[in-house]
């Protein structure tokens, strides 16, 4: 049997109720069908403090073996380095998250914040996340950290992460299984692929057909502020609710898997040159990408150029 912890950082706990919609399994199925023993979550546990308490003096012993430790959240390090801006029994909680990192088996970042720092980041609160800081390596726990298996913190981008990543990387960690990661630590099982692949507005953003407005048909790229060809992710092949995603709706992706988020911009606007985004995917020329575009648009199809219907 596999034991799991999973510790609140600093953040909102919207992963917590992502995994909480879990349904095929839900959470508990889960764990039953792996076996893990649930040693603590902050929403699932009812044990008093004592018995918390006593229960992590034995995994810092080592008399309890912890197999997968999760971490949700930031990790608080202000004001000035102390870590006092997020304590626990009057101690920064940041010692705790060290001292179970420590000791695990495997450790996972759950959500953006935990990954890279999110919010707080670059802040008066002095947030970080687990061996990143944005696009910097090393984060809280340094650039050579490995948990006892061997393996760097495997980083679930995503704010929220969807709960079939979070579900997933469980099921490769109670079964012993290395996941094979990208340059931010980032599973390419689900983080292998950008949010566009899988968009159903993709023919409207191969023709240029764009949209000024949430809602509507077409692209959200060049106005809106779509992320979708910036950012990997699963979110539209691993859907909300197994039907839906932002794109699908109406509203555009505003790249939460990626290091720098929140960026230093509006979520919904696309800053652009001459109507071409200033942010192009990964290897496009931006001469090629004007020129292609504009002959893209000027051959649009009548039946994109024509859309009319709301979704």
């Amino acid at each position: 049997m596999k034991t799991l912890y999973w510790l609140q950082g600093g953040g909102c706990g919207g992963d917590t109720f992502s995994f909480l919609s879990s349904e095929f399994p839900n959470c508990i199925e889960l764990f039953r069908a792996l076996k893990i023993e649930l040693l603590w979550h902050p929403s699932l546990s009812n044990i008093p403090p004592h018995e918390h308490d006593q229960l992590l003096e034995k995994i810092f012993s080592g008399e309890q073996p912890l197999d997968i430790l999760m971490i949700e959240g930031s990790v608080i390090c202000g004001p000035a380095g102390t870590g006092m801006f997020h304590t626990k029994n009057g101690h920064p909680k940041n010692e705790l998250i060290y001292s179970l990192a420590s000791q695990a088996q495997v450790v996972i970042a759950v959500g953006t914040c935990a990954s890279f720092g999110g919010f707080g980041a670059d802040d008066i609160i002095e947030a970080t996340g687990l061996q990143f800081t944005k696009k910097a390596r090393g984060g809280f726990l340094g650039k050579e950290f490995l948990a006892k298996s061997g393996q760097p913190v495997i980083n679930l981008a995503g704010c929220p992460c969807h709960h079939d990543v979070i579900s997933g990387a469980i099921n490769f960690a109670a079964n012993d299984v290395s996941l094979e990661l990208d340059k931010y630590q980032r599973p390419l099982e689900w983080y292998g692929t950008t949010v566009h692949q899988g968009c159903t507005r993709n023919e409207y953003h191969e023709y240029r057909v764009e949209e000024s407005d949430f809602g509507e048909m077409g692209c959200l790229f060049f106005h809106m502020g779509c992320a979708g060809p910036l950012v990997p992710g699963p979110c539209n092949k691993l859907l909300w609710n197994q039907q839906s995603s932002k794109p699908r709706v109406g509203v555009p992706c505003f790249g939460c898997t990626d290091p720098e988020f929140p960026m230093a911009k509006p979520f919904f606007q696309t800053p652009n040159i001459e109507g071409i985004p200033l942010s192009l995917p990964m290897g496009v020329n931006r001469a090629h990408y004007m020129v292609y575009k504009g002959m893209a648009a000027a051959a649009a199809p009548e039946h994109l150029k024509n859309r009319k219907s709301k979704i």
